[in-house]
């Protein structure tokens, strides 16, 4: 999240437990909003865009669970349950409603905060997955299916050059050396010759043509880059 840091909303009735919780939270380095009851919790959890939310399940007015269906309506964001019951079917509950974790009161402030950093870790990278389309003006690369579409007609490219121009478009104006390309898309024990990226970029080229909005630019003695106009 560059320079901001992470926020979690933590949700429970027990005033002790929740500064117990926002304080080992903040001494981690995360931004911490607590509140005292289910109500709240959803609201708040309606207004900002938080990286996770820890909810008790026992609460005064809606409980966990029900702030947990209310938010699956229409966020993914992850979930923590804290419970001081322990019961089997309280754990079933909280993961059948979208809960990502279960933790049983009373619990260690380092095994809530490991668990905290399971559940970002596995969110972030499920993001990342879904990330299988950029668009840059009238070119659309996506390596979910392996399309490229120019000025909405379909461009046929191997696998390689789709994945090469895939990186070059995500990031455009950056500067991408060539072995920074053929780690990224070879994979780190390729041991062939390096131009082969340059015989790839020169079959993109001529696939791709002359742009008005943007252009695959060669930096002599570095690599190759999107210049965007």
């Amino acid at each position: 999240m560059s320079n901001e840091k992470t926020k979690i909303l933590i949700a429970d009735d027990d005033d002790h437990i929740s500064s117990l919780v926002a304080l080992y939270l903040e001494s981690n380095g995360y931004d911490t909003c607590v509140c005292s009851n289910g109500e709240a919790a959803l609201a708040k959890l309606t207004e900002i865009d938080f990286d996770a939310a820890i909810l008790d399940v026992m609460m005064p007015g809606m409980s966990g669970f029900e702030v947990l269906s209310e938010l699956r309506k229409t966020s993914n964001v992850p979930v923590i349950m804290l419970s001081a019951r322990g019961e089997a079917n309280d754990k079933i509950t909280g993961l059948d409603y979208g809960a990502d974790d279960y933790l049983t009161k009373p619990f260690e402030p380092q095994e809530l905060i490991a668990r905290l950093k399971a559940v970002l870790r596995r969110a972030n990278t499920a993001s990342a997955k879904e990330v299988k389309q950029v668009e840059l003006f009238n070119l659309i690369v996506n390596i979910s299916d392996f399309t490229v579409t120019l000025n909405g007609e379909r461009i046929d490219m191997p696998p390689k050059e789709i994945e090469l121009l895939y990186m070059l478009v995500k990031t455009p104006m950056h500067v991408f050396t060539r072995d920074d390309l053929l780690k990224e898309i070879w994979g780190q024990k390729y041991s062939g010759d390096s131009r082969t990226v340059d015989v790839h970029i020169k079959r993109v080229r001529e696939k791709l043509g002359d742009n008005p909005h943007w252009k695959l630019t060669t930096v002599w003695g570095v690599g190759y880059k999107i210049d965007v106009f």
